[in-house]
């Protein structure tokens, strides 16, 4: 075993995310032989089967993600931007506002969104995140397609009319 992780998963840095953390930690009890590395934030599940870390640094982060073979995280647009950005396949579960993992429900707007684009996967539950795990790890998965770092001209020319009117 390699100390690179095989999986690298992530709550993000604003909210705990327990059920989510525990989730990929019971999967990698069910592989031993994969190393799998959950950044938990604030949570107060500590994973007793993958290796984790509270926060780590945004270079050590970038760098997780690109050389795991898959990322997991929540619908969170920087989750979905770093994946992008690194050409990984994003294994997303949204928060839920009913168990308190979030303020809102905004997160399945997001996977609604992003699921049905190459490279972006979803899972709603913890036997979901399981199976979808076996399955990418089993046969890969494309990378999410680039995003282009400019505005397109029609988003432009959409902006200008709000801000200047229809005049423009």
């Amino acid at each position: 075993m390699t100390d690179t992780p095989a999986v690298f998963a992530s709550v993000g840095s604003m909210f705990a995310f327990d059920r989510f953390v525990r989730a990929v930690d019971d999967w990698a009890a069910l592989h031993p032989d994969v190393l799998v590395e959950i950044q938990i934030g604030s949570g107060e599940y500590e994973p007793r089967h993958a290796r984790f870390v509270r926060m780590m640094p945004p270079s050590l982060y970038a760098r997780r993600i690109a050389d795991a073979r898959l990322f997991i995280a929540h619908a969170g647009m920087g989750s979905i931007i770093g994946a992008i950005e690194a050409g990984k396949p994003l294994l997303m579960m949204p928060r839920r506002m009913d168990q308190g993992e979030h303020t809102t429900d905004h997160q399945f707007a997001t996977v609604a969104k992003f699921r049905d684009r190459e490279g972006m996967h979803v899972a709603d539950d913890a036997p979901a995140l399981h199976a979808a795990i076996d399955r990418l790890l089993a046969t890969g998965s494309a990378p999410p397609a680039p995003i282009d770092p400019f505005a397109t001209p029609e988003l432009l020319d959409r902006v200008r009319r709000f801000i200047y009117g229809s005049s423009v």
